[in-house]
Protein backbone atom coordinates (compact mmCIF):
# COMPACT_ATOMS: atom_id res chain seq x y z
CA UNK A 1 0.00 0.00 0.00
CA UNK A 2 1.23 3.46 0.07
CA UNK A 3 2.61 5.83 2.72
CA UNK A 4 0.31 8.46 3.81
CA UNK A 5 3.27 10.89 3.62
CA UNK A 6 4.70 10.57 0.23
CA UNK A 7 7.85 12.34 1.83
CA UNK A 8 8.80 9.74 4.02
CA UNK A 9 10.23 6.51 2.68
CA UNK A 10 8.78 2.81 4.04
CA UNK A 11 12.14 0.67 4.16
CA UNK A 12 10.78 -2.17 5.84
CA UNK A 13 11.63 -3.85 2.91
CA UNK A 14 15.24 -3.60 3.72
CA UNK A 15 14.81 -4.93 7.00
CA UNK A 16 14.48 -1.50 8.84
CA UNK A 17 12.06 -1.17 11.30
CA UNK A 18 11.32 2.23 10.81
CA UNK A 19 10.45 5.15 8.55
CA UNK A 20 13.05 7.66 7.67
CA UNK A 21 11.97 10.90 6.12
CA UNK A 22 14.11 11.55 3.12
CA UNK A 23 14.36 15.51 1.24
CA UNK A 24 13.21 15.50 -1.93
CA UNK A 25 15.42 16.83 -4.32
CA UNK A 26 15.39 20.54 -5.82
CA UNK A 27 12.52 21.14 -8.34
CA UNK A 28 15.22 22.25 -11.59
CA UNK A 29 11.86 22.69 -14.11
CA UNK A 30 13.83 20.04 -16.18
CA UNK A 31 12.04 16.90 -17.21
CA UNK A 32 13.98 13.12 -16.88
CA UNK A 33 17.24 12.84 -15.67
CA UNK A 34 17.76 16.73 -15.00
CA UNK A 35 15.23 17.08 -12.68
CA UNK A 36 16.79 14.68 -10.24
CA UNK A 37 19.18 15.38 -8.11
CA UNK A 38 20.44 11.80 -7.94
CA UNK A 39 21.51 9.04 -10.40
CA UNK A 40 18.53 6.35 -10.97
CA UNK A 41 21.04 3.16 -9.19
CA UNK A 42 21.64 5.18 -5.51
CA UNK A 43 18.58 6.04 -3.46
CA UNK A 44 18.14 9.41 -2.24
CA UNK A 45 20.66 9.47 0.80
CA UNK A 46 19.70 11.81 4.04
CA UNK A 47 20.19 15.00 3.98
CA UNK A 48 23.52 16.22 4.25
CA UNK A 49 25.17 12.57 3.06
CA UNK A 50 27.39 12.38 -0.04
CA UNK A 51 27.18 9.86 -2.36
CA UNK A 52 30.08 8.31 -3.73
CA UNK A 53 31.53 9.08 -7.57
CA UNK A 54 30.44 6.57 -10.15
CA UNK A 55 33.93 6.34 -11.41
CA UNK A 56 37.02 6.51 -9.37
CA UNK A 57 39.84 8.89 -10.23
CA UNK A 58 42.26 6.65 -11.85
CA UNK A 59 39.83 4.85 -13.76
CA UNK A 60 41.14 7.25 -17.12
CA UNK A 61 41.07 4.18 -19.30
CA UNK A 62 37.38 3.41 -18.94
CA UNK A 63 36.82 5.99 -21.44
CA UNK A 64 39.46 5.92 -23.44
CA UNK A 65 38.45 8.64 -26.16
CA UNK A 66 37.97 11.32 -23.22
CA UNK A 67 41.49 10.30 -21.82
CA UNK A 68 43.14 10.64 -25.16
CA UNK A 69 41.22 14.50 -25.65
CA UNK A 70 41.82 15.56 -22.11
CA UNK A 71 45.40 14.39 -22.42
CA UNK A 72 46.20 16.49 -25.62
CA UNK A 73 43.56 19.18 -25.30
CA UNK A 74 42.21 19.18 -21.78
CA UNK A 75 40.53 23.25 -22.67
CA UNK A 76 37.75 20.92 -24.59
CA UNK A 77 37.22 18.63 -21.83
CA UNK A 78 36.95 21.55 -19.66
CA UNK A 79 34.40 23.47 -21.59
CA UNK A 80 32.21 20.68 -22.15
CA UNK A 81 32.06 20.23 -18.04
CA UNK A 82 31.53 23.86 -17.53
CA UNK A 83 28.77 24.24 -19.99
CA UNK A 84 26.93 21.45 -18.24
CA UNK A 85 27.77 22.26 -14.56
CA UNK A 86 26.83 26.13 -15.89
CA UNK A 87 23.35 24.83 -16.93
CA UNK A 88 24.42 26.50 -20.22
CA UNK A 89 24.76 29.86 -19.10
CA UNK A 90 28.12 29.83 -20.40
CA UNK A 91 29.17 27.72 -23.67
CA UNK A 92 32.09 25.76 -23.96
CA UNK A 93 34.26 27.25 -25.77
CA UNK A 94 34.01 30.56 -23.78
CA UNK A 95 35.06 28.33 -20.52
CA UNK A 96 37.37 26.14 -22.53
CA UNK A 97 39.34 29.21 -24.14
CA UNK A 98 39.60 31.12 -20.71
CA UNK A 99 40.95 27.57 -19.35
CA UNK A 100 43.37 27.78 -22.34
CA UNK A 101 44.58 31.54 -21.08
CA UNK A 102 44.44 30.63 -18.08
CA UNK A 103 47.12 27.60 -18.38
CA UNK A 104 49.24 29.69 -21.17
CA UNK A 105 49.42 32.24 -18.96
CA UNK A 106 49.90 31.50 -15.54
CA UNK A 107 50.21 27.18 -15.63
CA UNK A 108 47.85 27.25 -13.17
CA UNK A 109 44.68 26.16 -14.89
CA UNK A 110 43.84 24.05 -12.26
CA UNK A 111 42.37 26.71 -9.62
CA UNK A 112 39.77 27.66 -12.16
CA UNK A 113 38.93 24.01 -13.25
CA UNK A 114 38.85 22.76 -8.85
CA UNK A 115 36.46 25.44 -8.60
CA UNK A 116 34.02 23.79 -11.29
CA UNK A 117 34.61 20.43 -9.55
CA UNK A 118 33.59 21.61 -6.21
CA UNK A 119 29.99 23.55 -7.74
CA UNK A 120 29.92 19.45 -9.35
CA UNK A 121 30.31 18.08 -6.31
CA UNK A 122 28.00 20.17 -4.92
CA UNK A 123 25.02 20.02 -7.58
CA UNK A 124 24.91 16.14 -6.99
CA UNK A 125 25.95 15.94 -3.43
CA UNK A 126 29.07 13.86 -4.47
CA UNK A 127 31.85 12.74 -1.77
CA UNK A 128 35.33 15.36 -1.59
CA UNK A 129 37.71 12.16 -2.60
CA UNK A 130 40.50 11.57 -2.47
CA UNK A 131 41.13 14.37 -0.79
CA UNK A 132 39.96 18.41 -1.40
CA UNK A 133 39.07 19.55 -4.80
CA UNK A 134 42.14 21.70 -5.50
CA UNK A 135 44.57 19.36 -4.59
CA UNK A 136 42.96 16.71 -7.09
CA UNK A 137 43.07 19.03 -9.64
CA UNK A 138 46.93 20.71 -8.64
CA UNK A 139 48.52 17.13 -8.89
CA UNK A 140 45.94 15.20 -11.02
CA UNK A 141 44.70 17.50 -13.63
CA UNK A 142 44.02 15.38 -16.62
CA UNK A 143 42.14 12.65 -14.42
CA UNK A 144 39.93 14.95 -12.27
CA UNK A 145 38.90 16.17 -15.81
CA UNK A 146 38.19 12.82 -17.01
CA UNK A 147 36.39 12.12 -13.69
CA UNK A 148 34.19 14.44 -13.71
CA UNK A 149 33.38 13.86 -17.74
CA UNK A 150 32.62 10.29 -17.05
CA UNK A 151 30.74 11.50 -13.98
CA UNK A 152 28.19 13.78 -16.06
CA UNK A 153 28.45 10.89 -18.91
CA UNK A 154 26.80 8.07 -16.63
CA UNK A 155 24.17 10.58 -15.24
CA UNK A 156 22.96 10.76 -18.73
CA UNK A 157 24.78 13.78 -20.55
CA UNK A 158 25.78 13.38 -23.85
CA UNK A 159 28.56 15.47 -23.62
CA UNK A 160 28.94 16.06 -27.11
CA UNK A 161 25.48 18.19 -27.36
CA UNK A 162 26.13 20.73 -24.74
CA UNK A 163 23.64 21.87 -22.16
CA UNK A 164 21.00 23.45 -24.80
CA UNK A 165 21.34 20.07 -26.78
CA UNK A 166 20.67 17.96 -23.87
CA UNK A 167 17.71 19.78 -22.76
CA UNK A 168 16.12 19.74 -26.09
CA UNK A 169 17.01 16.00 -26.63
CA UNK A 170 15.01 15.61 -22.92
CA UNK A 171 12.13 17.42 -23.81
CA UNK A 172 11.75 15.48 -27.56
CA UNK A 173 11.45 12.18 -24.91
CA UNK A 174 8.36 13.57 -23.35
CA UNK A 175 5.36 12.55 -24.70
CA UNK A 176 2.47 15.13 -24.68
CA UNK A 177 -0.15 13.93 -23.07
CA UNK A 178 -3.20 13.73 -26.00
CA UNK A 179 -6.32 16.24 -25.85
CA UNK A 180 -9.82 14.43 -25.37
CA UNK A 181 -11.20 13.72 -28.28
CA UNK A 182 -13.88 15.98 -29.74
CA UNK A 183 -17.16 15.28 -31.95
CA UNK A 184 -18.78 16.82 -34.57
CA UNK A 185 -22.04 17.18 -33.52
CA UNK A 186 -23.47 17.43 -37.19
CA UNK A 187 -26.38 19.14 -38.09
CA UNK A 188 -28.41 20.40 -35.13
CA UNK A 189 -31.62 22.38 -35.10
Amino acid sequence: MYHPNPNTYDMNHCGASSSTPYDQPPSTGLPGNFATQYPPNYSQPPAGARIPWSSGLFDCFSDVKSCCITYWCPCITFGQIAEIVDHGSTSCVVSGALYALIAGFCGCACLYSGFYRSRLREQYMLEESPCWDFPVHCFCETCALCQEYRELQNRGYNMVLGWNGNVQQQNHGVAMIPAAPTFDPGMTR
